[in-house]
């Protein structure tokens, strides 16, 4: 790749041809059908800098400088693959679908001066494409984040800034974790004091949780999403590519669920939404009108959500209380279960039947295995690799989400001269070497790896700024990792392109951690 060309993430292919395509006032952008959804988000794009409100045609005027955009069946480069070509009089965007004329835009963007991010017009720029021939495609299918709003609650703004980001970054999932036991962020219609109670709990702490003593702000917390702003925010995800994960957390995180309902819960001790971080004892019960409540509540999720994929959690549930419960404990006799962990399994397989039956698949974290796995379940593998190896050996698909490389809640680097973080250290060298495909699974085991995501856990992220800190430019490297092949440059060509690109996000003023 030339040195004037610093696209992110790296293409499949680029050749450069010399010719260089400048946009005027007279430019025009040509699309028709679906390919009009993909050219009306280019001329938004471009439209602050420049200031030209290009206009969106269905034929091309004989005398225009053009930017076309063709959805081609011929260009048999996957779902979100494309085609573009620079020429000196022109601009040539194919894909077989909308998706892949959507990742093709972001290229489009990179190609143009960094100052097209800024959002107010500059002045004195020249407005050029240089000129090249680009064949791209993604390494693997599942590229994004995961956006934790029980721990903080993030306004729809601030969601959809996230998304946009992940968008330039050619992601294809955003996965939003919407319920915890600091909080419930989801209306809910059928159980009205999810949010009414659910959503807001008495206090945060402040400092870290191994902090003693433990302190607190003394100040009421919340919020949530109507069912309203969630269709708006997964038409704002669909209109740049990006399927949005929903993620219902089941059987443990769920003290916010149980606070509104005290009946989900297995004591009878009042509860609140928790004000601490880490591991939380009450967790679900197991009798039949819990499973029919969660049945319910997820009806309506898939109501707002088309994802085929669809998150039940499944991490992190202690099992106290179901040993010391009595009814728990004769429930398991009554089922034929033999232990707790069994338990765990047969409810996850009781949400996973239910989702099959809807035509979804259900997404757990790796406890998920534990006691048995369900029978369609798709295993997100944070606690190492080992879970995503285990379920890709039983023919199952797996997201790579290792703490070690893709948990951005972790230190950046000596915590002595970092903000506030959980613990752990994960530079941004690290993320780029990362590899999702271990090296123990065979070719047919490693068809099953469906990609991996960033993960944002917000019990120290509180603000657009330490999110855009923590997540960028991490979130940068992983998506390149996830997009670009495997035999991609070293990680000192990816810092020459990366450089270029940190200037694209001061425009968009995102607050990345600077490079050391």
């Amino acid at each position: 790749m030339t040195p004037e060309i610093h696209i992110v993430p790296e293409p499949v292919r680029l050749t450069p041809t010399g010719a260089t395509f400048t946009l005027t006032p007279r430019s025009v952008i040509v699309a028709a059908g679906d390919a009009a959804d993909a050219a009306q988000l280019l001329a938004s794009y471009l439209r602050p800098a420049t200031g030209y409100a290009l206009p969106v045609l269905g034929t091309r005027p004989m005398d225009a400088p053009s930017i076309r955009l063709l959805i081609d069946p011929q260009v048999t480069l996957g779902e979100e693959g494309y085609r573009l070509v620079v020429a000196a009089d022109g601009v040539t965007l194919r894909a077989a679908n909308l998706t892949g004329l959507l990742r093709g835009v972001q290229t489009v963007r990179q190609l143009l001066p960094v100052e097209i991010f800024q959002s107010t017009v500059v002045s004195g720029i020249e407005w050029s494409l240089p000129g090249v021939e680009i064949k791209d495609y993604p390494r693997f299918p599942w590229r994004g984040a995961m956006l934790d709003c029980g721990r903080h609650f993030w306004t729809i703004d601030q969601v959809k800034r996230f998304i946009d980001l992940l968008a330039l970054h050619k992601a294809s999932r955003f996965h939003w974790h919407l319920t915890d036991d600091q909080g419930w962020r989801i209306e809910i219609k059928r159980y009205p004091k999810l949010t009414e109670i659910g959503a807001w709990r008495p206090e945060t702490m402040v400092g870290h949780w191994s902090d003693e003593p433990r302190r607190y702000d003394g100040t009421r917390y919340g919020g949530f999403y109507t069912q309203d702003q969630i269709k708006e925010v997964v038409a704002f995800a669909e209109q740049r590519g990006i399927t949005i994960v929903p993620e219902i957390e089941m059987p443990g995180h769920a003290q916010a669920a149980i606070a509104a309902y005290p009946e989900l819960g297995n004591v009878e001790t009042p509860l609140q939404p928790s004000r601490e971080w880490g591991i939380i004892e009450n967790v679900f019960n197991v009798e039949e009108r819990t499973f029919q409540f969660l049945e319910n509540v997820l009806l309506e999720v898939l109501d707002l959500f088309p994802s085929r994929y669809i998150h039940i959690g499944g991490d992190e549930c202690p099992k106290t209380q179901w040993e010391a419960s009595p009814r728990v404990q004769a429930r398991m006799k009554e089922l034929g279960i033999p232990d707790e962990h069994a338990m765990q399994s047969y409810f996850i397989r009781r949400m996973d039947q239910f989702l099959t039956k809807q035509g979804r698949i259900l997404v757990g974290w790796d406890e998920i295995l534990e006691g048995g796995l369900a029978e369609n379940a798709v295993v997100m593998s944070w606690r190492g690799e080992e879970g995503g190896i285990e379920a890709a050996r039983a023919g199952h698909d797996v997201v790579m989400t290792p703490t070690s490389h893709t948990y951005f809640d972790y230190y950046q680097a000596d915590p002595a001269g970092e903000p506030l973080a959980i613990f752990g250290l994960t530079p941004l060298e690290k993320v780029y070497s990362y590899e999702p495909i271990p090296a123990e699974m065979t070719p047919e085991q490693a068809k099953h790896v469906l990609g991996s995501q960033g993960q944002h856990w917000t019990e120290y992220i509180s603000t657009t700024d330490k999110l855009d800190y923590m997540a960028y430019p991490r979130l940068t490297a992983l998506n390149e990792v996830l997009w670009s092949p495997r035999e991609r440059g070293s990680y000192a060509d990816f810092l020459t392109r990366l450089r270029t690109h940190l200037r694209r996000l001061d425009g968009l003023g995102v607050k990345y951690r600077p490079l050391s």
